[in-house]
């Protein structure tokens, strides 16, 4: 565990002192889910309809923005190839800066997400598992990230390359998250959704580690 939290602590640390990929994907969350009244118009009945949608595709694709850069700079400068060596777990050390990039881009997604919906007027009935749903899908969303980042490795347009990766990945997660919101606006039990959605999470979080692991390992021969 003292791994896991100097990892942890680390990533943060250099994520907290560079600040831009948090801004930046923040900032493009925003943006992307402030395009859509532009293109649809401002009629608010559309909008409310669709708003679940919108802030769940915005978040999904804001999230693949800073996937590139989860092992690309320790890559480079030979500190991924020591973890590699480190008599820690390489599983638990990944997972350690898995966590560390859900808490710099995921989290900060969770907190902008209410109030885009309030944007797009999202009927407030919605808000409360809007949240549960961001909280179990986005960790899953980072998880599944990092195997496409392992897998890319040393690869040229990596960015482009990652995302043809992870998006056929994403899809469950942006069908279940953006149907339990919208269950909940019709009135209807959002449990089985919601259920779901932590079934995805656990196994993401059992297999994307050892998946990413063996990636790495690969990378580095």
């Amino acid at each position: 565990m003292n791994g896991f939290l100097a990892i942890l602590q680390r990533d943060l640390r250099l994520a907290l002192r560079q600040g831009a990929d948090s801004v930046m994907v923040v900032a493009f969350f925003i943006v992307t889910t402030t395009l859509f009244p532009f293109g649809v118009g401002p009629e608010v009945n559309i909008l409310a309809r669709i708003a679940s949608g919108v802030i769940w595709v915005s978040a999904l694709l804001a999230a693949m923005l800073s996937l590139e850069r989860m092992f690309q700079a320790d890559y480079e400068d030979g500190t991924l190839e020591l973890l590699t060596l480190s008599p820690v777990s390489l599983e638990l050390l990944i997972l350690g800066k898995v966590l560390a990039h859900w808490l710099t881009t995921g989290l900060p997604l969770i907190i902008a997400a209410p109030l885009m919906a309030v944007m797009l007027n999202m009927d407030q009935d919605g808000f409360v598992t809007l949240m549960i749903a961001m909280l179990l899908g986005t960790p899953a969303l980072s998880l599944i990230g990092a195997i496409g980042a392992a897998l890319i490795l040393g690869a040229r347009r990596g960015g482009v390359l990652v995302s043809l990766l992870v998006l056929p990945l994403y899809i469950p997660v942006l069908i279940f998250g953006a149907g339990a919101v919208e269950a909940a606006l019709l009135g209807i039990s959002a449990t089985a959704q919601l259920q779901i959605m932590a079934a995805i999470l656990l196994l993401t979080l059992a297999a994307a580690p050892f998946a990413t692991a063996h990636a790495v390992r690969q990378a580095m021969e």
